[in-house]
């Protein structure tokens, strides 16, 4: 901004007030690990986007699964989060912490490589942040430590009972706990809990219940639910769960430190029957088949209450399940999205390391053995 005398002078206060507003935004550099997945490949473009400097950290297992072109980040850092060193967090202002294998099925794919990835370098990360001076740690969590509630009334993220039932819902609580032991004035850790996330991504998942449905609803004209359907789940599209974890960094620290916060949207809480209807209504024709496997043994229904309450000013989620149906199909009429797009690698995250495994890229614990 350049001031001439033929411009009018702006009170002081406000100058000043403008100027830091604009260097906070150009200035502010975030740390994103797990940058090149499904939700890392969006939020980094949000980022980018709100003017932040983005660098990103992945170890690129993932890199060839778009369905659409990526735009990539020029300044990327292409390693294991196991082997992340203090250089990678120097000079850095925050981090959003979004590496992990990302859901039930990969966490028991191998446990304990389960327990060193979510968990141990978690820790490990934010030593080394807290250690260089890093402000901010946003913790991406999951809603899977609820594991199985007998109860009908919501659950909160502070005195509501913790069952994690798998490898990587223990490690994602365990890991919270302490996140919140490191925190203090100067290093301010916050975690989220989002829901079960749907919604369009270049490196598109479709091993996600809503995805899924619609997915295999588009390219079959059905829908094959694997329960009987009573299993309930909360629901938040990715951009929504973008914006509450940018809340994370943005939002005065009283707010957010050494707290977790529930993502989802208001009136959430779905039964699998009840998403595989929504699915179904998007896609005239398509048929529900229950196969009664019963390979998910999760339910629960989730309070959002506090993310509403106390982050109102920052998170104001505005997709539903009519508009993330509607955004899928366009996407998949897009890409000329077929049965070999949704039941493949390129969508599955278990089959992509399975492939990767027995191609000898990675090892069994997940580690490359050739460039």
């Amino acid at each position: 901004m350049t001031i001439t005398s033929q411009e009018p002078l702006i009170a002081p206060i406000h100058f000043f007030f403008l100027i830091a507003v604009f260097q906070i935004k150009k200035i502010m550099k975030i740390l994103v690990t797990g940058n090149n997945g499904y939700i890392g490949t969006v939020l980094t473009e949000i980022l980018y986007n709100q003017n932040f400097d983005v660098v990103g950290l992945d170890n690129n297992y993932f890199e060839q699964c778009n369905l659409t072109k990526v735009n990539n980040l020029s300044n990327q850092i292409i390693k294991d989060i196991r082997d992340v060193s203090i250089k990678d967090v120097k000079n850095i202002d925050g981090i959003i912490h979004l590496a992990a294998l990302s859901n039930d099925p990969l966490g028991e794919l191998v446990p304990k490589v389960t327990e060193d990835i979510n968990y141990k370098s978690t820790i490990k990360l934010a030593s080394l942040a807290k250690k260089t001076g890093v402000k901010r740690f946003v913790n991406v969590s999951s809603q899977s430590m609820y594991g199985v509630s007998d109860i009908d009334e919501e659950l909160d993220e502070e005195h509501s009972k913790k069952n994690p039932l798998t490898a990587y819902a223990a490690t994602k609580w365990k890991s919270e706990i302490e996140l919140n032991q490191m925190s203090d004035d100067n290093f301010v850790v916050t975690s989220f809990r989002p829901s079960t996330v749907f919604g369009v991504s270049p490196r598109l998942r479709c091993d996600i219940v809503f995805n899924y449905f619609v997915a295999c609803a588009y390219t079959t004209g059905k829908i094959e639910i694997l329960s009987d359907g009573t299993p309930r789940r909360p629901v938040v599209h990715i951009k929504d769960v973008c914006q509450a974890i940018i809340a994370g960094i943005k939002a005065p620290k009283e707010l957010v430190n050494k707290k977790s916060f529930n993502v989802g949207i208001k009136d959430g809480n779905f039964t699998i029957k009840e998403l595989a209807e929504i699915a179904q209504k998007s896609i005239p024709g398509s048929q529900l088949f229950f196969l009664k496997k019963h390979t998910d043994a999760r339910s629960y229904k989730v309070s959002f209450s506090r993310i509403f309450d106390q982050l109102g000013n920052f998170y104001k989620p505005q997709w539903n399940l009519d508009m993330g149906a509607k955004e899928l199909i366009d996407y998949f009429k897009r890409v000329k999205f077929t049965e070999d797009d949704f039941r493949g690698r390129k969508c599955n995250r278990l089959k992509q390391l399975q492939y990767l495994i027995s191609e000898n890229f990675i090892s069994n614990e997940l580690k490359k053995t050739r460039i």
